[in-house]
């Protein structure tokens, strides 16, 4: 079997036991019994179980990070149609892998470095997206004077958190769909972005 192909069997057997188990608990023996490999063979592909959770984060964030820049790609179409392509491709990869997810949103944020640091970077390049779909929509707008880049780099990290926490829900929760989750944030998110574009920002009275 070629090298590459075993090895994929080995991330895919190494994300499961991740996210059943969590990074601490999770077993070297009970991954290559997963990947039906020995476990010595484990260990000559990825070294340690500290570089085997590294490369299933950094795998399946580029998967993640994929999906969503493969959604918002095109240029011609209206920012707002990106954003809801973006945002159902998140949800829909969320959904569609379910244990990636878990590792990428609980596991890895929570074992310290230099996990952490892999999974800022996948977040960070997810809120760049956003933002500067957020800046186009601006731009775009009659009044796009009336968001600043601050404002942007602000609600683009507002909507990334919103969609983690959402896709986590939704995949904890039967009968939500993808479709269901991306049109919730989507709304909520573009009634309020149409309304700061007009200049029409909130203030206590």
């Amino acid at each position: 079997m070629p090298r590459a192909v075993r090895e994929r069997q080995m991330l895919d057997a190494a994300v499961t036991c991740f996210a059943r188990h969590g990074y601490q608990t999770a077993s070297m023996d009970e991954i290559a019994e997963l990947a039906g490999v020995s476990k010595p063979l484990v260990y000559l592909y990825l070294h340690s179980k500290e570089d085997l959770f590294t490369a299933c984060i950094r795998r399946e964030a580029e998967a993640l990070l994929a999906t969503v820049a493969g959604a918002v790609g095109d240029p011609d179409v209206p920012p707002d149609e990106r954003l809801w392509a973006g945002l159902l491709a998140f949800f829909t990869h969320a959904a569609d892998h379910p244990d990636a997810w878990v590792v990428l949103s609980r596991q890895a944020r929570t074992q310290g470095e230099p996990f952490a640091t892999e999974a800022a970077r996948m977040r960070d390049e997810i809120a760049a997206f956003v933002a500067g779909l957020i800046g186009e929509a601006a731009r775009e707008a009659h009044d796009g004077a009336a968001i600043t880049e601050r404002d942007v780099t602000a609600l683009a990290q507002a909507l990334v958190g919103s969609a983690e926490a959402l896709a986590g829900w939704a995949n904890e929760t039967p009968g939500v769909t993808a479709r269901e989750a991306a049109a919730t944030l989507m709304n909520f998110a573009w009634a309020g972005l149409g309304n700061l574009m007009k200049g029409e920002r909130w203030s206590r009275r």
